[in-house]
């Protein structure tokens, strides 16, 4: 069973103030959406609810933007879409966990933790923490 060392969310926006920006008008326009950026932030500020349960997780977790995809992720955000939630992997290499239909939750970190625990289960794969 592959051992889960790291989690990288995207967001389906890109960052910088140009981004951010670009992002808030396409929200209120109503042309642009992020399910993870609902899960993570409330406004423009993170949930503290977020950040607890990131801590329980027991492995760094890291959350980007379009335009910060580490390489070794690439390939996997390009197949899967965005936003989209990677599990870097013991053996090397990434698995999809959530990918853009599965983050639709409604913008709940309780919602978040239990997919992203059944998604971590259902391939076979292991949390630190258990």
């Amino acid at each position: 069973m592959a051992e889960v060392r790291g989690l990288v969310g995207v967001y389906n926006a890109r960052g910088g103030v140009r981004g951010e920006l670009g992002y808030a008008v396409g929200r209120l326009l109503g042309t642009a959406h992020c399910a993870l950026c609902d899960i993570t932030h409330a406004t423009v500020r993170r949930k503290p609810a977020w950040d607890t349960m990131a801590a329980r997780l027991g492995v760094p977790v890291a959350l980007v933007h379009l335009d910060e995809v580490p390489g070794d992720v690439a390939s996997a955000v390009a197949a899967a879409g965005t936003p989209v939630v990677l599990a870097r992997l013991s053996e090397g290499g990434a698995r999809v966990l959530l990918g853009p239909d599965q983050l639709e939750l409604g913008g709940s970190v309780e919602a978040f933790e239990q997919s992203l625990r059944d998604a971590v289960r259902r391939l076979e794969l292991h949390l630190p923490d258990g």
